[in-house]
């Protein structure tokens, strides 16, 4: 009978079956987490996305990287290619990229990399290859690698210098890291969202390959 068993139960132990009861089931409660993860991640921030790929895709990939972070420039070199030929350009998957920047110098590329970029999506993922591809030189001779960037794409270094010291720019950036950090709980690079749901360091072509397949057949 039940309620001469309720009628012995504590009011803390009520609540706790009370509580159990409106959080339901454990995969419930995962799946909406992952769901409020989700429209989080989704939540317009301080800066417009740099995005590509269709915004009706089935899944949509959000990365945090640092200029500054090898992994990200392994990711960018090794995996990211694969992605987009296979997921991306065939409208399986939308690809946003937020910058993390770990340092200074990371800080420094994101804000040349939106200088450049502007409102083309195609140009800004150009110039986040050419970042990573220069990030050895970029962590040693700063200056020097930002003034050969910005001069592959046209830019004076009085052009580069000016967007070096876009105050609302870095102000910027720095809001949307901190949004990541507290709300996002993102604390590395690369960090990944696929469909909101969080994925810390390095994933090979393999790993996210097995992930899409799994979630495209949802």
């Amino acid at each position: 009978m039940l309620l001469p068993v309720l009628s012995h139960m504590t009011s803390a132990a009520l609540g706790f079956i009370v509580l159990l009861a409106f959080l339901g089931p454990p995969t419930d409660r995962e799946a909406k987490a992952q769901s409020a993860t989700a429209a989080a991640v989704a939540k317009p921030v301080s800066l417009p996305d740099i995005a590509i790929g269709s915004p009706k895709a089935p899944v949509t990939i959000v990365e945090y990287a640092s200029m500054s972070c090898p992994h990200c420039a392994a990711f960018g070199e090794n995996v990211f290619p694969m992605l987009r030929s296979k997921y991306i350009d065939t409208g399986k998957v939308r690809f946003v990229f937020r910058e993390f920047p770990l340092d200074i110098k990371a800080a420094a590329a994101s804000m040349l990399v939106r200088c450049i970029g502007k409102d083309d999506a195609e140009k800004h993922f150009a110039v986040i290859e050419t970042m990573f591809k220069q990030q050895a030189r970029l962590m040693d001779q700063t200056k020097e690698t930002l003034f050969l960037v910005g001069k592959l794409n046209g830019m004076s270094e009085q052009d580069v210098e000016t967007c070096e010291t876009d105050q609302a720019l870095l102000d910027k950036i720095a809001a949307d890291q901190r949004y990541a950090m507290e709300t996002l709980k993102v604390d590395a690079t690369p960090t990944f969202f696929v469909n909101g749901e969080q994925w810390k360091g390095a994933m090979s072509y393999e790993e996210l390959d097995a992930k899409l397949k799994t979630l495209l057949k949802r």
